[in-house]
């Protein structure tokens, strides 16, 4: 099993900057892959970036490219989101979402089906 633990969240002004963090524990060894997604109210939930945990690389949605910026800290088993420049449509619950399989293609990543723990989420809410 799996856990995941998001924190970092709150209420920021339009233009400013917050880091999310999503601790990992229980069968670590088991992470392949990580990302964060979001979710607006009445809205599907949104692919926002991920990382292959092994090789380092990165990926992003069109709306976050060039603004957040995923990291992680494999000693501490932690995941991170830089969010700069944030907008008022960025508000939303932010997830934290575990891979334990490898993957072929770096397109399987922006799918949330291919994700097999989810964080509890945390609201992250932008004032215009």
């Amino acid at each position: 099993q799996v856990q995941l633990v998001e924190s970092g969240g709150g209420l920021v002004q339009a233009g400013g900057s917050l880091r999310l963090s999503c601790v990992v524990s229980g069968r670590t060894f088991t992470t392949r892959a990580m990302g964060w997604f979001r979710q607006a109210p009445a809205k599907e939930r949104e692919f926002v970036a991920a990382m292959d945990w092994i090789g380092g690389a990165t990926y992003y949605g069109d709306s976050t490219k060039g603004r957040f910026t995923i990291s992680r800290d494999t000693a501490k088993n932690s995941l991170y989101l830089q969010m700069d420049g944030l907008k008022s449509d960025d508000t939303a619950v932010y997830y934290c979402a575990h891979r334990q399989e490898t993957f072929l293609f770096s397109s399987w990543l922006y799918q949330r089906d291919n994700y097999d723990n989810w964080g509890q989420g945390i609201q992250v809410t932008v004032s215009s």
